[in-house]
């Protein structure tokens, strides 16, 4: 998995680490609610959010959705049961899309999807819309990783250089989301520079055939975008 966590720039938060209070969970956290965009276990937990954008349809009061991470890594459901229990109270949070699984299954829902599936084997982007829709950024993701993957040694420098692709694309390719041109275009970019918001760090996950998890992080610094990474390993247990 390779991701950007795309965040107002004045959001506290925490690198990610291992939890006190929870040490088998390794992920960021969100110092004003709470919960976490994306993380794993020692025992391959994972999980990942993204917003699903509809300016027309927010309610300030909706529970944090950091939290639908945080409680399954913490928990011990599995994915499908898990995201079960999710879908009974979907709607009452802003529009959302969550995975969780592990390195032998995983599974999507979203509360605008109102669906659990099984995510098959393959390449799969997910954005500010449902699983694999084609917006411009997601279509070139896909297209980069599979080359990725077809090198003969791929190295996770290689995967952090595509997430911090800035280019925005033509205008006839960008969606309509409801937030207004000027705004599509800012966030069109696979990596979203502006003046108070947009992608703050970049996270790869790699797990290989000897179950060896590899999570690396890359923290940038928003006014001159230089970077620090932070990479653990762990057999997954």
């Amino acid at each position: 998995m390779a991701a950007n966590r795309d965040e107002f720039y004045q959001r506290p938060t925490e690198k990610a680490d291992f939890w006190k209070g929870s040490r088998d969970v390794l992920a960021g956290r969100d110092l004003v609610a709470g919960g976490t965009w994306m993380g794993v276990t020692r025992q391959g937990r994972i999980s990942l959010l993204t917003n699903y954008r509809d300016p027309n349809n927010i309610n300030p009061s909706a529970p944090s959705r950091g939290h639908l991470v945080a409680d399954f890594l913490t928990g011990s459901d599995t994915a499908k049961q898990y995201l079960e229990n999710v879908a009974e109270n979907g709607k009452q949070y802003n529009g959302f899309n969550l995975i969780a699984g592990s390195v032998d299954d995983l599974f999507y829902y979203g509360n605008y999807d109102g669906t659990i599936k099984g995510i098959q084997s393959g390449i799969h982007g997910l954005s500010n819309h449902l699983l694999d829709t084609p917006w411009p950024k997601l279509t070139k993701g896909k297209l980069e990783l599979s080359q990725w993957l077809q090198e003969a040694d791929p190295q996770i420098e290689e995967l952090f250089r595509i997430l911090y692709d800035d280019t925005v694309p033509p205008e006839h390719l960008l969606p309509d989301t409801g937030v207004g041109l000027e705004w599509e275009r800012i966030l069109s970019p696979m990596f979203i520079k502006s003046e108070k918001y947009g992608s703050r760090c970049s996270t790869v996950v790699l797990v290989d055939y000897d179950n060896q998890l590899t999570f690396s992080e890359r923290i940038y610094d928003v006014a001159t975008f230089d970077y620090q990474t932070n990479t653990y390993r762990f057999k997954i247990a």
